[in-house]
């Protein structure tokens, strides 16, 4: 069995095939040839430890350990392992670090939904926050659209870099809103990464106002947390766009310049099994 530390995981995985691994990955998912429970999770007094399994046919089958702990401040608030098994026999195939791949599934999943959404023309991205996952969103986001102005924004500097954005991207641990919908431009793509419950990074009169809201999965964004995302509670699960669908062409995305259109992550673990698959083919390449 294969054990991979963060820095091999770090080297083995290609970003540059991750966007279109994921594509994939959820088309499978929203096709239905996907088995995936909604995420479970033991909850401790300031944090959670989640678990989820999934098989995935184009990537195997697998589990992520991952615990969400918001106030840490020496070490990341995701910290996870995944271990990949052998789907035609159970084997244990190879246990690797996941805290890497968490960081770099969720951007490249938003990164995908931009693709999948935003204007053709949409050429300035503005990410609010400025912790891992913003990180990840810089170095993702441009993987799909050519931008000619990426802002970042802390606490005190968010509405000056969402005026006048086509994209932005909230990657915060706030549960209050920090994204106010008087901000966003016509015809605007947001996406929010945030795992907030029972509060919301975003202005609820955003999810009220998209004319598109994309999510992962309607068995998990839809659920109950800790699988669920709180804000969209309420929610016609028959309004919901999933990505896969997006990506299949069975429904339909944005089909107008000045819609708002929202993409809700909430992390699943089909997105872990597609990156991991990456990093076990390429450690097995090199044995």
């Amino acid at each position: 069995m294969l054990v991979l530390t963060r820095a091999e995981v770090e080297e083995l995985l290609d970003l540059d095939a991750l966007v279109e691994a994921l594509a994939k990955a959820h088309a499978e998912l929203s096709a239905g040839s996907a088995s995936m429970p909604p995420r479970i999770a033991a909850l401790a007094e300031r944090g959670l430890l989640g678990a989820m399994p999934a098989y995935l046919p184009s990537a195997g089958l697998g589990c992520k350990l991952v615990s969400l702990f918001p106030e840490n401040a020496d070490r990341p608030t995701h910290q996870a392992e995944i271990v990949m098994f052998d789907p035609a026999n159970g084997t244990p195939a190879a246990v690797m670090d996941g805290t890497y791949i968490t960081a770099m599934r969720t951007a490249a999943a938003a990164a995908l939904a931009t693709r999948l959404l935003a204007r053709e023309d949409a050429s300035v991205l503005a990410i609010v926050g400025t912790g891992v996952q913003a990180r990840a969103a810089q170095e993702m986001f441009p993987r799909v659209r050519d931008f000619a102005e990426i802002r970042v924004a802390g606490r005190g500097e968010v509405e000056e870099a969402v005026r006048g954005a086509d994209v932005v991207h909230c990657a915060t641990h706030s549960a209050d809103p920090v994204l106010l919908a008087g901000w966003l431009s016509p015809g605007a793509h947001v996406s929010s990464v945030g795992y907030n419950a029972p509060g919301s990074e975003l202005d609820p009169a955003i999810v009220a106002g998209a004319d598109v809201v994309c999510i992962e999965s309607r068995g998990s964004t839809l659920a109950p947390p800790p699988s669920g995302a709180p804000e969209l509670a309420g929610i016609d699960p028959e309004t919901a766009v999933e990505i896969g669908e997006l990506v299949s062409g069975s429904r339909t995305g944005r089909t107008g310049e000045e819609q708002l259109t929202l993409y809700k992550s909430v992390g699943v673990a089909v997105q872990d099994l597609a990156a991991a698959s990456l990093v076990l083919a390429a450690a097995e390449a090199r044995i």
